[in-house]
């Protein structure tokens, strides 16, 4: 689906002044041009369909992340804004009750008017008068919630395209043209692999001791975050030790060689009623090919790398192959404690490759992969910190009401952009969540 940006910077710069304000509509105008190319190569078919209740459609996306500027910048801080259709603020709302009822989540792939067309203008109607707040400064605020609030809807774009193109008996891949660059296995993995270490290369698991501390978790209270980040406030750690990388897709096929989906005693009771109920019997995206194992990817369906990191399992996948190796999953605190020597460095959407790569060969004193390639999941459940309060008015509903029955991963991945990703960063997800690009990485008590 080819379609034109929602406006030119060149349009909109020429009577903003070469300041903060600039600075702000660039970051504006580049956020907002970046959803269009994500859904570039799609097909306005592909564009309608809901494949599952936790997704969206890629119009709505499109849509959503253009109601919350009109909602929350426009129609309270412009004066006589007229919204482009008094109808979008029931169909696109996602769950701010404040605001008023909204289209039922499991129903958005209903939508088939206002059409693909319809959506784009709308785009462009609120891009156009967004444009002319920026050199506002009491809106800078509300204005970069809405740009990370769009980043995290790129990536989500990303995760439920895949999800819905899977389904497809044909699974077309995402992109015509493959950029996905990995190593090439040294041999197909064949379902009768055990996967031990070392096979197809992938080098030994090693653990890096963190030292016990009085640690201050959460945010600095410089830059960016959101409210579910703060307030920083001290912990108390043991020692540990962190692995000083992912867990590959050889490993966890010696998990699954062992019986990992057989053995109750390695599960959560709530994890196994899943592998019994959902039929669980490898990551999502893995099927068996000629005695081989392939895995579907945003460019098709390709070989199972051995070295990658193992991708798309749930909590309760992460925290059963952990406790087969005889390790544990890190908590949140300890995973940022551990990420506080690592570089903020990795394999983002900015990559292109849009598939979680293989570790660098170097062997730092810190430990790799911490950012970037697989959304790791901790041990910690989503709540709140010490001392947090949820802001007052609708956008109070932007993280606090979700602190129950989920749990928090760290690092973000290779479909997550990387200006929108920071150490205290707290994604958090349902523990059976499977199509989002979440991995492992294991920790031990020392």
């Amino acid at each position: 689906m080819t379609v034109e940006p929602s406006t030119t910077p060149q349009t909109l710069s020429a009577t903003t002044p070469a300041s903060q304000a600039g600075a702000l509509l660039d970051r504006f105008l580049s956020i907002r041009g970046r959803s269009i190319a994500v859904a570039e190569p799609l097909d306005p078919e592909d564009c309608v369909v809901q494949s599952m209740t936790e997704t969206s459609p890629i119009k709505w996306h499109l849509a959503h992340t253009t109601w919350f500027f009109e909602a929350f910048v426009l129609q309270p801080h412009r004066k006589n804004y007229r919204p482009f259709d008094a109808d979008f603020n029931y169909l696109f709302n996602s769950y701010y009750n404040t605001i008023g009822d909204r289209q039922p989540r499991p129903s958005r792939g209903m939508l088939t008017r206002p059409t693909m067309k319809q959506v784009l203008d709308y785009r462009k109607h609120v891009d156009r008068a967004v444009a002319r707040l920026c050199d506002r400064e009491e809106l800078h605020k509300i204005l970069e919630i809405g740009l990370q609030h769009e980043q995290q809807h790129q990536e989500l774009m990303l995760t439920d395209v895949k999800h819905l193109l899977s389904l497809n008996p044909i699974q077309p891949p995402y992109r015509t043209r493959p950029t996905h660059v990995s190593a090439e296995p040294s041999h197909p993995l064949r379902a009768s692999d055990n996967g031990n270490r070392g096979a197809g290369g992938v080098e030994e698991l090693n653990y890096i001791t963190v030292p016990h501390s009085i640690f201050w978790l959460g945010h600095r209270g410089v830059g960016f975050a959101f409210d579910n980040e703060g307030p920083r406030h001290k912990v108390y750690l043991d020692a540990f030790e962190i692995g000083d990388r992912l867990i590959t897709n050889a490993e966890y096929l010696a998990f699954m060689a062992d019986g990992g989906y057989e053995r109750p005693e390695l599960w959560l009771d709530e994890g196994w009623q899943h592998v019994q109920s959902q039929g669980w019997r490898a990551p999502l995206y893995w099927r068996e090919s000629d005695g081989s194992w392939e895995v579907y990817t945003l460019d098709g369906t390709v070989a199972l790398a051995p070295d990658e990191p193992v991708c798309h399992i749930s909590f309760f996948e992460a925290d059963a192959y952990a406790r087969w190796a005889g390790a544990r999953l890190p908590t949140e605190a300890e995973w940022e404690a551990a990420s506080v020597t690592a570089p903020i460095e990795g394999h983002f959407a900015e990559a292109d490759h849009l598939h979680p790569q293989p570790v660098a060969s170097t062997t730092p004193s810190y430990p790799r992969q911490m950012f970037g390639d697989v959304w790791q999941w901790t041990a910690s459940a989503y709540l709140p910190y010490r001392g947090f309060r949820p802001p007052a008015g609708a956008l109070g509903e932007y993280n606090g009401k979700f602190m129950c029955n989920q749990f928090v991963l760290r690092g973000g991945s290779c479909v997550t952009p990387r200006s929108h990703i920071r150490r205290t960063y707290r994604n958090f997800f349902p523990p059976e969540s499977r199509w989002q690009f979440s991995g492992i990485r294991l920790a031990l008590d020392q």
